[in-house]
């Protein structure tokens, strides 16, 4: 898995939103990490972001799309 190339799919600054994408995603059996990159003193800033494999990036990105999440 460490040799694989990671591309981000989708951004969210709201967590639930980022959750359901990822339970959406792994639905459809591809397999999503989460990488929060919130300030942890301001919430405010930054957002939570999911990445794939580059092999599923493209049937990802279409699924978001499609499904308008």
């Amino acid at each position: 898995m460490a040799d694989k190339e990671w591309v981000r799919v989708y951004a969210t600054d709201q967590p639930h939103k980022a959750g359901i994408v990822k339970a959406f995603l792994e639905d459809n059996q591809i397999n999503t990490v989460v990488v929060n990159k919130k300030d942890s003193s301001y919430t405010f800033i930054g957002d939570i972001e999911l990445y794939t494999a580059s092999e599923d990036a493209l049937l990802a990105t279409t699924l978001i799309k499609v499904n308008e999440l």
